[in-house]
C-alpha cells in the first residue's frame, strides 16, 4: 500500500470493492473466523465491527491506521496459532448465528483462503485506482 493515494482509499471503480473495504475487512474476518475456531461467539464490537463493513466510514480512518490493524490483528493470529494444541484441529465448531458446522481446522484454513483471496481483489483495486489517476 506504499504510496497508495489516501484520497481514493473508499473509491469503488466499476464498482468492485474499495481499498478501504478489503484493508477493513481482513482484520475483521480474521477475528472473527478465530472468535468461532475457539469455540466462542462474536462480542459486540465483533458484531459491530462486521456491520461497518458494509459501509465503511471514511472520516477518521486513514490507510496507515487500517494497515496497522491488519498487521496488528496478524500478529494476534499467529499468537493464536502457536497456541493450538494440533490433537484438537478436527473438533467441531459452529459458525455464526446459524451455528453452521464446521472444524477447528476449517475455519483456521477457510481464515487463510479468505484473507488471501482479499489481498488479490485489494491488489487489483489499488492497481485499476492507481492507473485512473
Amino acid at each position: 500500500m506504499q504510496g497508495f493515494p489516501e484520497e481514493k482509499l473508499w473509491d469503488r471503480p466499476a464498482g468492485v470493492a474499495s481499498v478501504g473495504f478489503h484493508l477493513q475487512h481482513f482484520s475483521g474476518v480474521l477475528s472473527r473466523l478465530f472468535t468461532y475456531a475457539r469455540g466462542e461467539s462474536l462480542d459486540a464490537a465483533q458484531r459491530e465491527a462486521l456491520a461497518a463493513e458494509q459501509e465503511p466510514s471514511r472520516a477518521n480512518v486513514s490507510l496507515d491506521d487500517l494497515v496497522r490493524a491488519f498487521h496488528q490483528q496478524v500478529d494476534r493470529t499467529i499468537d493464536a496459532l502457536r497456541a493450538i494444541d494440533e490433537k484438537t484441529l478436527t473438533e467441531p465448531r459452529a459458525v455464526g448465528r446459524n451455528k453452521l458446522p464446521s472444524t477447528k481446522l476449517g475455519l483456521i484454513v477457510h481464515a487463510a483462503e479468505h484473507t488471501q483471496r482479499h489481498v488479490g481483489q485489494l491488489l487489483v483495486t489499488a492497481r485499476v485506482v492507481r492507473a485512473a489517476q
